[in-house]
């Protein structure tokens, strides 16, 4: 064999190896699958975040159940928040909560409360059996568990409950290395949130532990990203969820409209810019919309 053809017999092999190195790549990130299936049941347990989750529409509970939907996968959704608990609370009631409800998959959302109630609270010690017991009884369970780190305890993420509250989040994040638990690092995303985003106020929460509907959909995605969905399956989340906030929004502007409105043609360009909305009655608020065009 002479060198020239050595030479082209090399340069083929290279080329091969460069094909299998990112087409194999692609093939296996195409290959990655979404982790919960279609069908399955998630229960949700946490505290007042939660349970605001579950009860609000636009709620992180609903968002994901919302964005999984949205990509072609329905859950069903067990919700155990209740508010003011905290890791012992949620160790107790476990079996009645979640599991005797025979979920596939739990999220874990615990720590605020643990830490914010102070001497009422739980000492990071205690924290540390508390949850080990939650997410190891989920396993003899045959129960998966989405660790959530906990997201802030006040916007200013220098106070004194939010370093405290960082040494039960890194525990969160060894566990779920060491048990090999999904991680929604939440608290991560916060902090990137707030701290590149000039904000007057309150960014993400209502009152600096509670979430505002932006809050919301930052935990929501840190869920669904933990469950493997993809940038575009992500957009495809956060689409469905502009559609449940105009609703949203519509159905707040319709209830506030003044009874005595006359009967008319009265345009929602900001909401809905090709529909418009037309009173038919006074004083019963029955309204219509109508499609304008497109």
């Amino acid at each position: 064999m002479d060198k020239s053809m050595t030479k082209t017999i090399l340069r083929c092999i290279g080329v091969l190896i460069i094909l299998l190195a990112f087409g194999g790549g692609a093939a296996v990130l195409q290959a990655a699958e979404i982790a919960v299936k279609d069908g399955q049941k998630i229960a949700f347990l946490g505290d007042s975040i939660t349970a605001s989750g579950w009860s609000n529409q636009t709620g992180y509970v609903n968002l994901t159940i919302a964005g999984l939907k949205a990509n072609g996968i329905r859950v069903f959704a067990i919700p155990a928040g209740i508010g003011g608990h905290k890791s012992n609370q949620m160790l107790e009631r476990l079996k009645r909560d979640v599991l005797d409800k025979k979920p596939d998959w739990m999220t874990l959302s615990c720590g605020v409360n643990d830490v914010w109630q102070g001497s009422q609270g739980v000492p990071l010690d205690q924290y540390k059996i508390n949850i080990t017991a939650i997410v190891d009884r989920c396993r003899a369970a045959e129960v998966k568990v989405v660790i959530l780190t906990a997201t802030v305890i006040g916007e200013e993420l220098d106070n004194d409950y939010n370093k405290k509250l960082a040494s039960y989040n890194e525990f969160l994040r060894s566990l779920a290395k060491e048990k090999r638990y999904l991680l929604a690092d939440l608290n991560a995303l916060f902090q990137k949130r707030i701290k590149i985003i000039p904000k007057s106020g309150r960014l993400l929460t209502s009152d600096g532990v509670h979430m505002n509907p932006a809050g919301d959909k930052v935990i929501a995605e840190g869920i669904l990203r933990a469950f493997g969905l993809n940038h575009a399956q992500i957009k495809k989340a956060q689409d469905a969820w502009m559609e449940i906030s105009g609703s949203l929004n519509l159905r707040a502007m319709v209830e506030g409209i003044n009874e005595n409105l006359p009967t008319g043609r009265h345009y929602l360009p900001v909401i809905f810019p090709h529909h418009r909305m037309v009173a038919m009655k006074k004083g019963t608020n029955p309204f219509r919309i109508e499609q304008t065009f497109g």
